[in-house]
């Protein structure tokens, strides 16, 4: 038998299958998972060859960093915020019931008595571990937090996070459970890293009765695996780990390394891997199982190292190995994890943490010298943006050793503010880009930090699970197609998903009738009128590390085309807008690490105090999102604070495709598409109304277009039914611009979608759209006057905008310029022969006073029509 201690009984590897994995582990190949499960096994001789092979990649991997011979150990008090939990793990005593507590939390002056007897100490990091939401399950809970004025148990772990910054200097390390993106974006400005114990990949632990992890929500291997992502995508420094001996088989063993090894590859985000053993506890429904063997945990980690690589930092809890500190360090791992002189291991409360000199004495005599770091790890300490959030650069940066990322010897911890940046809106940078893009273009085709920020390509590619579009698609034959278009005629919106689907292969004369039936349907909702609004685009910032793959605009804060404009900037702009006839302006930007959640308040007022007049059409769900996590304010309490500032609507931005299998390629930590849904909403439901938009041609298939077009549609009934009233006014379809398209610069993404795709689907969008929404609009800015042309002739009814400064997709390599004057519009509609009419922000009349000063200035601004002029 394999000899696995607590895992599941299986047979044991032939010895050749031994040797053969062990050999490519010696020579440095790639093991795959049937071969870590061989190596899984290996005991005595095996065992001590392939400990041999993880200490060799584990040096290589310290030497790469600079740091030889050191393994490392962060020196902690342990605050165990609310031990109530709304899981039942068979095998925890940490969770109990109200009961037994005398109060369901930690009150503040308790959580601050720990903290400051850990600085007293000279602990610098403080581990704030937790039950799961247990406000979903407990009264107690829910009442304590209500009481004390928090919406939820995170609202207080922030609290408490701020709390000790700013009293003792302690630098906090959560462990709350399974986060959501949002929560990672809540948490990440008061903490420099997380964590949450991925456990086991294993379904059947989870699902079947009896099991470790059955009855316990939180535990779904799949929600868990979804943290481990988000933590990712939100660039948190994240530590993960497996629990060896729970009844998991080897097989499923394995498979939760390679699982932790995908997310590491893909996000970078993981900074440690701790490999844990089960030790069975009284009165726990798991006390009879026997403890995982020593042997078994030794080949785990030797396993885990030689798997994750070089890069990869391994730990073992140092109070649950008994006196094989040895063989834990011969097995490869690099890091003791957190250690307290103060509080136990709560977790583990029958296993008492050894004494740091100890520790020492016992690392030395194994070869290593032992030093402390930072609950963030010195390779995130030392890249800084965007693993730290600036609010927290002063905490780490006093405790850090600016060489080498560890802990500061000499480091006094003392407490700190905490704060938001009284606004971050200073000028710095390329501040005249907008104009500049159509005179000078950008100074390069990449940010600098091209090959980290979006996380690693290799990896993604396994995400694309389609071809690219063209490639290999489905025929659709003319019956098919035809049969759909006789539908439609009858009932637009009444299309099945394959009914919709054979229209975007239309071609030839199929695509003449899907749009002449598109047009006809355009006619009979808005007539023959095309419409356009006098506005100006007001990107107040293109610094971001979202990572999105699509973007060209973004930028490293210390990029040559990087740039971020002071408020009086954006007011200025704005007064040049309205001077020039403008009704509306309309704001986005990056999501630059500086601005604090109240900025946004502060853009919106700027427009507002110097052009009262002017509607102020602002912030993508993205940045709402981003807004309302960083001043800790639910989506709806965000909205109506930006409302009272100014704001008077949404664009619906940050769309893309509505699907997160495609969203997580285009993106790497961008809002998924729960979180766009909530925040499109929620706005319909404040009566703020929204536009809503479609990327399209780059990584996705028409599937997907179907799909993303019906949830739009649904957004809608659901305001109506709702609200008794509409809340997007218009669809906007995105073409792809590729050329400077990151991801198409990694050879990921197609060149946009064809002519025949933008004509079919842009009438599909009239059609599924029929009695929901009754404004199809088109992009000049992606596409070139005849190709508007034909698509005014397919089902749209409307142009855009004069825009003035669209810098976007100029960056992108879009070569369709930064804005239209009305003649140019009018120019572009007079072959159609349909009349052209401006509009407002809502599609109502504008006032004869606006139209002639638009009409004077041709809608765009002197200060940008200038780079037009000819040389005199």
């Amino acid at each position: 038998m394999s000899g696995a201690g607590n895992a599941k009984i299986e047979d044991a590897p032939s010895p050749s299958a031994m040797r053969r994995a062990l050999a490519r582990a010696r020579d440095g190949k790639a093991l795959d998972r049937a071969e870590a499960e061989v190596l899984l096994h290996a005991r005595g001789a095996d065992l001590e060859t392939l400990l041999g092979h993880a200490a060799r990649v584990r040096d290589a991997g310290l030497e790469a960093v600079g740091r030889p011979g050191i393994v490392t150990y962060s020196r902690k008090v342990f605050i165990p915020l609310t031990r109530l939990c709304r899981d039942r793990c068979h095998y925890c005593t940490f969770a109990t019931v109200p009961g037994r507590l005398p109060a369901p939390y930690l009150s503040p002056d308790e959580v601050l008595d720990i903290a400051r007897q850990g600085a007293a100490m000279g602990c610098k990091e403080a581990l704030f571990t937790l039950g799961d939401r247990p406000e979903d399950r407990w009264s107690q809970a829910r009442q304590w937090l209500d009481e004390q004025g928090y919406d939820d148990t995170l609202s207080y772990v922030r609290a408490m996070s701020i709390m000790v910054l700013e009293e003792t200097g302690l630098l906090p390390h959560l462990n709350p459970g399974v986060l959501s993106w949002s929560d990672f974006q809540r948490l990440k400005p008061v903490a420099p890293s997380m964590g949450m114990m991925l456990e086991t990949t294993s379904e059947r632990l989870f699902t079947e009765r009896g099991q470790a992890h059955y009855g316990s929500p939180d535990k779904d291997p799949a929600v868990r695996l979804r943290v481990l992502e988000d933590a990712g995508r939100s660039t948190v420094p994240f530590t993960t780990g497996i629990l060896i001996g729970i009844g998991e088989t080897v097989a499923e063993r394995a498979d939760a390394i390679f699982a932790m090894r995908a997310t590491a590859r893909e996000y970078g985000a993981v900074q440690e891997v701790i490999v844990q053993n089960f030790r069975a506890k009284p009165d726990t429904a798991m006390m009879h199982r026997p403890d995982a063997e020593l042997a078994e945990l030794a080949a785990t980690i030797a396993v885990t190292r030689v798997v994750m690589g070089p890069k990869a930092r391994i730990q073992a809890p140092p109070n649950l190995i008994g006196d094989e500190f040895a063989l834990m360090l011969r097995a490869g791992i690099d890091d003791w994890g957190g250690v307290s002189p103060l509080t136990p291991d709560h977790v583990n409360p029958e296993r008492p943490w050894p004494q740091i000199e100890s520790l020492a004495q016992r690392t030395a005599e194994a070869g290593f010298d032992l030093r402390e770091r930072l609950t963030i790890y010195p390779e995130y300490v030392l890249q800084g943006e965007p693993w730290l959030d600036p609010r927290l650069f002063a905490h780490v940066a006093a405790l850090a050793d600016p060489s080498t990322g560890l802990a500061r010897e000499d480091a006094q911890v003392q407490g700190r503010p905490w704060q938001e940046p009284e606004s971050g809106m200073t000028a710095t940078g390329r501040t005249e880009l907008h104009v500049q893009v159509d005179t000078e273009g950008r100074t390069g085709d990449r940010r600098g930090d091209f090959d980290a920020v979006y996380g690693d390509w290799d990896q993604l590619r396994g995400r694309i699970a389609r071809p690219a579009l063209g490639v290999g698609e489905p025929r659709r034959f003319d019956p098919e197609i035809k049969a759909a278009l006789s539908r439609a005629e009858t009932d637009p919106a009444g299309l099945t998903d394959t009914e919709a689907l054979a229209l975007l292969y239309a071609h030839g004369p199929e695509l003449e009738a899907l749009a002449g039936l598109a047009d006809q349907v355009r006619r009979d909702t808005v007539g023959d009128d095309v419409t356009f609004v006098v506005t100006r685009n007001i990107n107040f910032t293109n610094v971001c590390y979202t990572g999105c793959r699509f973007c060209a605009f973004a930028q490293r804060r210390t990029d040559a085309d990087a740039y971020t404009l002071s408020l009086d900037q954006v007011a200025d702009r704005a007064a040049e807008a309205w001077q020039a006839g403008a009704t509306e302006v309309c704001m986005q930007g990056g999501i630059h690490p500086d601005l604090p959640g109240t900025a946004y308040f502060d853009i919106a007022g700027a427009v507002r105090d110097r052009v009262p007049d002017m509607h102020v059409h602002a912030f993508s769900p993205m940045e709402v999102m981003n807004g309302a996590a960083r001043t800790n304010l639910p989506v709806a309490e965000w909205l109506t604070r930006a409302r009272a500032a100014g704001l008077g609507s949404i664009p619906g931005t940050a769309a893309e495709i509505l699907d997160d299998d495609v969203r997580w390629v285009l993106t790497k930590g961008k809002l998924p598409t729960r979180e766009w849904v909530e925040v499109i909403t929620t706005a319909h439901d404040l009566g703020i109304p929204t536009t809503s938009t479609m990327m399209y041609g780059h990584v996705d298939t028409p599937e997907h277009w179907v799909a993303h077009i019906k949830l739009i549609r649904s957004l809608q009934e659901r305001a109506v039914q709702r609200n008794g009233r509409r809340g997007f006014t218009e669809f906007v379809l995105l073409p792809f611009v590729h050329t400077n398209a990151p991801i198409y610069l990694a050879g990921l993404a197609r060149t946009g979608p064809t002519e025949r795709e933008n004509r079919a689907v842009h009438a599909l969008a009239r059609l599924l759209l029929h009695g929901h929404i009754d404004n199809i609009q088109c992009s000049w800015v992606k596409l070139d006057d005849d190709g508007c042309r034909r698509l005014l002739g397919g089902g749209v009814n409307d142009i855009g905008g004069t825009l003035m400064e669209e810098t976007i997709s100029r960056m992108a390599g879009s070569d369709n310029g930064s804005f239209k004057t009305i003649s140019d519009i009018r120019a572009l509609v007079e072959p159609t022969g349909r009349p052209l009419r401006q509009r407002d922000t809502l599609y109502g009349e504008v006032d004869a006073e606006r139209q002639a000063v638009a009409a004077a200035s041709d809608g765009v601004a002197a200060s940008v029509r200038r780079t037009r002029l000819p040389v005199v």
